[in-house]
C-alpha cells in the first residue's frame, strides 16, 4: 500500500465557455472502476442532450487509467483530460467534461485547450487533498487514566477517531503508520502499562496541515 497519495476531497463542478461552446467539468472521488462507470452513466443521463460527454479516470497507483473522446476527434478530449489528472498526480478520481456545441468549430488545438482548462478548473473546485496511511489503535482505559491518555494522544499530534464510555473507556486513535509502534511504546510507558493497546485496522486519512 502507498504511504501517501493525492486525490480530491469532494465533488467539484466548473464551467467555461469557448466560442459559445459550454464545457462543464464534473469531478468526483471514487474508489473502484464500478463507481467511476456508474457516475459517468449518471451524468450521461443528466446531460443527455449534450453533444459530447468526455471522461477520464485513474484508480489506484496508476493501476487503472481510462478515457473516452466520446465522438470528439481522436486525441483532442479524453487524453488531454487524463493528462490533467496525471500532471496533478491524483488518483481515485473521475472527470467528466460535458460539451454543448456552440456552433463554431474550435479546431484540434482549441479542443485540447478547452478540455484541459475545464478539467483543471474542475479539480480546483473539487479540492486536491493528501491522504496518508494510518493505523487505528484501540486503547482500553479506566476513567482515572482516560484524561492522561487523551492529553498524551493530542499532545503527540494524533487523531482521536472515537470514544466509547462504557464500564471502561474505549478510545480509537488514528496514528501515522510510520509512527504507530513508537506511539504504542510511548503511551505504554506514560501509563505504566495500565492500559490495553492493540492495532485493529489500517486506512487512509486526510492530512490536515
Amino acid at each position: 500500500m502507498l504511504y501517501e497519495y493525492k486525490t480530491v476531497g469532494r465533488h467539484g463542478r466548473a464551467e467555461i465557455v469557448e466560442k459559445k461552446s459550454r464545457f462543464i467539468a464534473n469531478v468526483k472521488p471514487i474508489r473502484t472502476e464500478e463507481e467511476a462507470l456508474q457516475y459517468i452513466n449518471e451524468l450521461k443521463a443528466k446531460y443527455w442532450d449534450a453533444r459530447h460527454n468526455v471522461y477520464a479516470y485513474i484508480i489506484g497507483n496508476n493501476n487503472i487509467q481510462r478515457y473516452s473522446d466520446d465522438g470528439e476527434p481522436s486525441g483532442t478530449a479524453g487524453i488531454p483530460t487524463l493528462e490533467v489528472l496525471k500532471k496533478e498526480g491524483v488518483q481515485d478520481v473521475v472527470i467528466i467534461v460535458t460539451r454543448y456545441f456552440g456552433g463554431t468549430l474550435l479546431g484540434a488545438g482549441g479542443l485540447v485547450r478547452a478540455y484541459s482548462k475545464s478539467a483543471k478548473e474542475g479539480l480546483v473546485e473539487a479540492g486536491i487533498v493528501n491522504m496518508r496511511l494510518v493505523e487505528t489503535i484501540k486503547v482500553v482505559s479506566d476513567y482515572h487514566l482516560f484524561g492522561k491518555v487523551q492529553n498524551e494522544t493530542l499532545g503527540q499530534g494524533h487523531i482521536i477517531k472515537e470514544i466509547k464510555y462504557e464500564e471502561l473507556v474505549i478510545i480509537y486513535i488514528n496514528v501515522d503508520v510510520q509512527k504507530s509502534n513508537e506511539f504504542i511504546k510511548y503511551l505504554t510507558n506514560q501509563t505504566n502499562a495500565r492500559v490495553d493497546i492493540e492495532k485493529i485496522a489500517t486506512e487512509y486519512q486526510k492530512i490536515i496541515e
